[in-house]
């Protein structure tokens, strides 16, 4: 077994994808009408076989009250691994993003997290 596809509750799915896209650099996998929403997935240009990002609509009331509450205590959605964290750290400075935590050692990881514009703090890791 292993894991394919894990969500991210996003407020608007066509900012989501022009963030997590453009600002990121995600490829775009899958963008599928669903109805009112769409099927969108992302991966990684490393790993185009990879595990997807769906960007998953918060309409549902549980979904907003829970991306409100965790985004206003501060704990990230979701994390994302790199292999150069200043690097990257600089990387999405200049592509706009805004951090809310600037790349900190802690213990054998050093971390940063920044704000997605879609309701969600990701936090990026060097191990």
């Amino acid at each position: 077994m292993k894991i394919i596809v894990t969500s991210l509750f996003v407020q608007d799915q066509d900012k989501a994808l022009e963030f997590y896209s453009e600002k990121l650099g995600f490829v775009k996998k899958h963008d599928i009408p669903m109805g009112k929403h769409r099927w969108i997935t992302l991966v990684s240009p490393d790993a185009l076989e990879g595990t997807e990002l769906l960007l998953e609509p918060n309409e549902h009331p549980a979904a907003k009250e829970f991306q409100k509450k965790i985004f206003a205590d501060g704990i990230p959605a979701t994390m994302f691994g790199v292999a150069d964290i200043q690097k990257e750290y600089e990387r999405l400075l200049e592509n706009g993003v805004r951090f809310t935590m600037e790349p900190t050692k802690m213990g054998p990881v050093t971390i940063a997290v920044f704000d997605d514009t879609c309701g969600n703090l990701i936090q990026i890791a060097q191990q």
